[in-house]
């Protein structure tokens, strides 16, 4: 049983590539740390003495879902008013973070195509968000 009050969760498509999973949880996640700082551990060090760079305290929990339980997720979110970082399909053709932003920022919301998502918060909050979303295989 876990012993923390909030969730970490991605939730990608699940017609994603295996390269394209793994690249947008990286990114998505990046953006979970950089509003929750807290969420952060201590530097790792090895028997050596070497420091290596602090992870998540907690577990990343990752779901798959389709399109439609992607746009469900986000319309919920959206609702709770939780903030959460998105990766659309647009992003896996630009090359840098300014056109990455100006593709996002051409798209009204809920017609962003949805490649995943990622969300903190509290447990009950975050669960009820993935409804429909399955643990990723």
């Amino acid at each position: 049983m876990s012993s923390f009050d909030t969730k970490i969760a991605v939730l990608l498509r699940d017609d994603l590539a295996s390269w394209q999973r793994l690249n947008v949880t990286a990114f998505l996640v990046s953006g979970i740390a950089h509003v929750t700082p807290e969420l952060m551990g201590e530097p790792y060090l090895d028997a050596d003495g070497t420091e290596y760079l602090p992870m998540f305290g907690q577990p990343i929990m990752v779901f798959a879902g389709g399109a439609d339980v992607l746009t469900a997720a986000h319309g919920r979110a959206l609702g709770r008013g939780l903030r959460f970082s998105i990766f659309t399909d647009e992003l896996f053709r630009t090359g840098n973070d300014a056109d990455n932003r100006a593709a996002v920022r051409a798209v009204p919301g809920e017609k962003l195509a949805l490649a995943g998502l990622a969300v903190h918060g509290p447990k009950n909050a975050v669960d009820k968000i993935l409804k429909g979303a399955s643990l990723h295989r």
